[in-house]
């Protein structure tokens, strides 16, 4: 005797509920260590700031995407401890950057946006979750403040200009 497999439709709808589950699972354990990485922040407001604006190139724990995003966990934690890396940081996130960059071995070339539309206290906290929770700078960096972040805004660059103040800065890449 030989035996039909069950028309796909039935297939398919019957599997209807085990697939929802699976995804929902996978989603919430997905989504846990971004979680559980908010909850544990020094810098929350920060930390959700991030996950909604950063991490699609970035990734949840600022890992980066090879020649798409540098990773985060290391050079902003160098930055934060000079003015002029400070400076970089803030002009950074509100003017964005585009244009070949090196990152330890690694290339980069793409463009940063701009995140002029965020407000100087969601700007400061973000790159504070950025500098202090993934970057691990030590307790003496001082933290950026939303002042900070309104000094840079007062003096409006285009992302070319970013980009060569950060070559200043990391002339052999950072």
């Amino acid at each position: 005797m030989i035996r039909r497999a069950a028309p796909r439709e039935a297939r398919t709808l019957r599997d209807v509920p085990v697939r929802l589950a699976v995804a929902a699972t996978s989603l919430v354990f997905a989504c846990a260590p971004a979680a559980r990485a908010a909850e544990t922040t020094t810098y929350p407001q920060g930390a959700a700031a991030y996950q909604s604006n950063c991490t699609v190139c970035h990734g949840p724990a600022g890992a980066g995407i090879p020649s798409l995003a540098p990773p985060l966990s290391s050079y902003p934690a160098r930055f934060a401890a000079s003015p002029e890396g400070r400076r970089q940081l803030a002009m950074t996130v509100l003017y964005g950057m585009f244009g070949d960059i090196t990152v330890g071995e690694s290339h980069f070339n793409a463009q940063m946006p701009d995140f002029a539309r965020l407000d100087d206290a969601t700007l400061a906290a973000t790159l504070n979750f950025v500098v202090f929770d993934l970057a691990h700078a030590s307790a003496d960096i001082k933290a950026l403040t939303p002042e900070d972040i309104a000094a840079e805004r007062a003096h409006p660059l285009d992302a070319a200009a970013v980009r060569a103040h950060r070559k200043s800065l990391a002339p052999g890449g950072s």
